[in-house]
């Protein structure tokens, strides 16, 4: 959903959200094909796609060549993600895309939803069948007038399965006059049947891999998911490291519930997790009151990991003075704990990225003298009446136009550390 697209000529309705296009149109399957072609086409080749959007693109337009009758179908499916409750992918024969779309909270109420047939096969696992050559039918719901008017004949959807609260569902709508022809329609259900297979299991990856982006990360969730599960897992990386903290958190949580604590570390964290994943970032950790990052060099190369280091920190400073100046609703009192105050360090080095903890209970994160190094730089922004301090290794790696808004702050001893470090501030 950070990424979404300009659906035109395409519209939908709110809380919805194009995430991706294909447009290959008929070129993606063969001119010629019988229900033989695509059920093996089902069995095998479908087996090795990772695109849900590919792979139903694909059979739309194979199950067309079939002469199926098929010119609009639909794939419904909800999924465990903090911000978006379901994905779907739309086709029609018609301006020949396929979108793959994604829908926030909001769209499970919104009337555009509610007032669909889709609603009662999700919610309450009904078939629906809407003869859209009756006027009865054409005027059933909205959705049903404007496929009516696009020359449909016949809409029909079905639940997929009844795993979780909402079901999953598939619609399919013909412009073949009296709908679908009687010799088709077993033949459709016998071929989604073994498409619902796909389904489920494409289901089970994005949920494992939402989950895994959720808690690790894009980048240590990938891993993860590629494999890397046992302890000492991982690999040494040359990164810049990034460590923030709120000031007088401690004292925050003694005078305000738990609820309202949270509530202010959840603003917070969204601002500087915004701004580091915006700017390349990979979050590894939220430690209490304090956020663990790292920009890799490898990725990024040495000078765009220092520069998009010290981006994020801007942009995270300028959104928190943002969330002083105009607090949003759903915070407790202003004058509970008003103003937040953060620091932010940033130092360079050598880290090991990988798994850590006990035999069966693993964290995958960044561990090694530079984080610790970081920490400290951290520290010294308080005493140093700044929000943004880093290192001498993190100047000499920026781009020379940043270079020159810094102020040297002198050199620091950092405990651990055997010699003073110079110290910078932005």
């Amino acid at each position: 959903m950070k990424t979404t697209l300009d659906p035109a000529p395409r519209s939908y309705a709110p809380h919805v959200y194009l995430v991706d296009r294909s447009q290959r149109g008929r070129s993606c399957a063969p001119e010629q094909q019988d229900f033989e072609d695509v059920r093996n086409w089902l069995l095998h080749e479908a087996t090795g796609f990772n695109s849900v959007m590919l792979m139903f693109e694909e059979f739309m337009w194979r199950c067309q060549a079939a002469g199926l009758g098929i010119d609009r179908a639909s794939l419904h499916i909800g999924t465990l993600h903090p911000r978006v409750i379901g994905f779907s992918w739309l086709w029609n024969s018609q301006d020949g895309f396929c979108d793959e779309i994604a829908a926030d909270a909001g769209a499970i109420k919104h009337a555009t939803f509610t007032r669909n047939p889709l609603f009662k096969v999700m919610a309450e696992g009904q078939t629906i069948k809407v003869d859209l050559e009756s006027a009865e039918g054409a005027g059933s719901a909205p959705l049903m007038g404007e496929l009516a008017d696009q020359g449909y004949t016949v809409y029909v959807a079905w639940p997929l399965s009844s795993a979780g609260a909402m079901h999953n569902a598939m619609t399919l709508a013909s412009t073949r006059p009296g709908g679908f022809a009687p010799q088709s329609r077993d033949r459709i259900r016998a071929l989604i049947d073994v498409f619902a297979l796909h389904v489920e299991r494409h289901i089970l990856h994005r949920i494992a891999r939402n989950v895994a982006d959720t808690y690790l990360g894009p980048i240590a969730g990938q891993r993860v998911l590629d494999g890397e599960i046992r302890r000492g897992d991982g690999e040494a990386i040359e990164a810049v490291v990034f460590i923030s903290d709120m000031r007088g958190f401690t004292q925050l949580a003694d005078r305000l519930s738990g609820p309202e604590v949270t509530a202010i570390l959840n603003a917070y964290f969204d601002r500087v997790s915004a701004a580091v994943l915006g700017h390349g970032g990979d979050i590894l950790k939220f430690m209490g009151d304090g956020l663990l990052a790292v920009f890799d060099e490898k990725s990024l190369g040495v000078s765009a990991a220092a520069d998009a280091a010290l981006g994020a920190s801007k942009v995270a400073l300028a959104a928190i003075d943002a969330l002083n100046e105009a607090p949003p609703d759903g915070l407790p009192d202003p004058a509970l704990w008003h103003p937040v105050r953060i620091g932010i360090g940033l130092h360079r080095g050598e880290v090991f990225f990988g798994n850590v903890g006990g035999e069966e209970r693993l964290d995958f994160t960044v561990i090694g003298r530079a984080v610790n190094e970081t920490s400290r730089v951290e520290s010294l922004c308080k005493p140093l009446g700044r929000e943004l301090l880093m290192t001498e290794l993190v100047r000499a790696s920026l781009s020379e136009d940043l270079v020159t808004d810094l102020n040297a702050m002198g050199e620091h001893a950092l405990r651990g550390v055997g010699k003073p470090v110079a110290i910078f501030a932005a």
